[in-house]
């Protein structure tokens, strides 16, 4: 949030303003199940539940407009049910499946020691996957409306301190085009609080050098303009001059950050950036998504409102939002002992807590 000194190469391409008129204003994808090893990707078309499987895919993508990784995300959850239910249990179809059973499923997931996260993810999409076939009437009932969500607890994810984000920013080599395009990526990360796959969909003409606006497709379909600072600006200029040509390859591509290829910048590709910049300064495990929570958490510290900052991180729902609240204690300290009588005032150790768990 504080510039650095950055030499920035003054004949940059021209970047296209952005277009806003029609924009508008929350994972991050799913790892691999192992369990969706056993996928029945080649079981007959006339299956009930290779059939359910494809009704779920096709609602997902274009009913309610997902993103392919999200989309990915469902199948292999889909996939990772029919594998137990038909091919260890020997369930024929989903309509002989009854609440019993996919209770049963649940507490066999929780035996096989799957995070509650997992299990509660499964049971979404089981809810969304047997609702729609009842409305679809493939299913006379629908039995996940009495299926109980396992509670995932209270789990606060890991923000850095900002001196720790000025170490990590500093990682790259900037006078290489990987280094250039490393920096470009953790500037943006930070600097816009986007998930990593927001980021890495990131076109050239997406990016507003003049205006320091970028434009960013989230989730849903939802689209949003976010304030680039200086420090961001600087790197992507740098980056669009000679680092981005430089990786240019033979791929026919727009994409802004660029993989030594050539080709688009993947997710997992973004965050083993970011997992080797921040063990090259010694912070342990950094994800991507440390940094969104990091850019949330300062801004509150500094008075940010909540309902902008909603807006920021593309947040369908405030309540979303609403858990940095509890991250933002060093701010509720620093009131506390300006204001409450017998407040006693204690040394600052950073700018910040550190938390140790981290959340996708």
């Amino acid at each position: 949030m504080s510039g650095r000194g950055v030499t920035v190469v003054t004949e940059a391409p021209c970047v296209t303003s952005l277009d806003i008129s029609h924009t508008s204003n929350e994972p991050a994808p799913v790892s691999p199940d192992p369990s969706a090893a056993a996928s029945t990707a080649s079981a007959p078309a006339h299956d009930p539940w290779e059939r359910a499987v494809a009704a779920l895919v096709e609602h997902v993508r274009f009913e309610r407009g997902r993103r392919p990784n999200t989309v990915d995300a469902y199948r292999r959850d889909a996939r990772a049910v029919v594998a137990m239910l038909r091919d260890d249990w020997g369930v024929s179809g989903p309509d002989q499946v009854d609440l019993g059973l996919l209770r049963r499923y649940l507490a066999s997931l929780a035996t096989a020691g799957y995070a509650r996260s997992t299990r509660a993810r499964r049971t979404s999409t089981l809810r969304i996957w047997f609702g729609l076939l009842h409305r679809q009437g493939a299913i006379v009932e629908d039995p996940t409306l009495a299926l109980a969500t396992p509670k995932q607890g209270r789990q606060l994810p890991r923000v850095l301190r900002f001196d720790q984000v000025m170490a990590l920013l500093g990682a790259p080599d900037r006078r290489t085009p990987t280094g250039q395009r490393d920096a470009t990526l953790l500037e943006l990360l930070y600097g816009t609080g986007a998930r990593v796959g927001e980021i890495c969909g990131l076109t050239v003409g997406a990016v507003d050098v003049a205006q320091q606006l970028v434009r960013l497709d989230g989730k849903g379909g939802r689209q949003r303009i976010v304030p680039l600072g200086e420090p961001a600006v600087d790197a992507v200029t740098v980056y669009l001059a000679a680092g981005r040509p430089a990786l240019h390859g033979d791929v026919a591509t727009d994409a802004l950050l660029l993989n030594q290829r050539g080709g688009a910048l993947g997710v997992r590709d973004a965050r083993t950036i970011v997992e080797r910049a921040a063990h090259q300064v010694g912070l342990g495990h950094v994800t991507p998504h440390t940094l969104r929570h990091s850019y949330a958490t300062h801004l509150l510290e500094r008075g940010a409102d909540l309902r902008q900052v909603q807006e920021l991180l593309g947040h369908a729902s405030l309540a979303t939002t609403q858990r940095y609240t509890h991250l933002s204690r060093g701010r509720l300290r620093e009131v506390h002992a300006a204001a409450h009588p017998r407040a006693r005032a204690r040394p600052s150790h950073g700018s910040g807590p550190t938390l140790v768990a981290d959340r996708e």
